[in-house]
């Protein structure tokens, strides 16, 4: 009996590998075309098929060129993330996904949105910046002050929290490699909750009631 032992898992981790461009976007039916100009070094090693995270969001490759990556994305993903509001030009967040044996340097990330989140202040500190971001209060219980939590793809660390809203605050390195630096009051980003978070907080409430 041949049994074929699978190395590749489908998770990020949380670190951006480059910046892309929106070169198209296409609608027909319910599913979305979204072409993105990469660098050859980053669609080098992909094939078809490819899980990638392009602002936090998982979305599988069906077309690859020298500079470009091709996915089709599904009418709840559009809605549930900022895919919704591209435009030919946006800039996105690239990530190729683990492979088994590589180094997480932020924090295992899915690639499944949970909420979205809008930018309400924004403060510049030197050469950093500070962001308050509102989050959907059903998702606030599990935004923990020192927590990670992922913004666009990018793995953070939460600081301060006022009721449904939390601070991160974002160093030269990231706001270079990133298209967080372009965040203003208003926008929107996509939010991933941290996983082992919700494991940690749905588990004591059932605890203390109980169950």
């Amino acid at each position: 009996m041949n049994i074929e032992i699978h190395t590749e898992v489908w998770m990020f981790s949380g670190i951006v590998q480059e910046v892309g461009t929106i070169k198209t976007l296409n609608q027909k039916n319910n599913v979305k075309t979204i072409e993105v100009n990469c660098s050859e070094n980053f669609s080098r090693d992909l094939k078809i098929g490819d899980s990638i995270s392009v602002d936090g969001v998982c979305l599988t490759v069906v077309k690859i060129g020298k500079h470009l990556l091709s996915f089709e994305v599904i009418e709840e993903s559009v809605n549930r993330s900022i895919i919704a509001e591209y435009q030919e030009g946006t800039r996105v967040n690239l990530e190729n996904s683990l492979k088994y044996g590589g180094s997480v340097g932020g924090h295992l990330c899915s690639g499944h949105v949970h909420s979205k989140g809008q930018i309400k202040e924004v403060e510049l500190n030197g050469d950093s910046k500070n962001m308050l971001i509102e989050i959907d209060k059903q998702w606030a219980k599990y935004v923990l002050e020192k927590g990670y939590i992922c913004i666009n793809g990018c793995s953070l660390t939460i600081g301060k929290i006022k009721g449904n809203n939390f601070n991160i605050h974002l160093i030269p390195e990231t706001l270079r490699a990133t298209n967080l630096n372009e965040l203003l009051f208003g926008k929107y980003v996509n939010i991933e909750i941290d996983q082992s978070t919700v494991a940690v907080v749905d588990t004591t409430e059932r605890l203390a009631r109980g169950k």
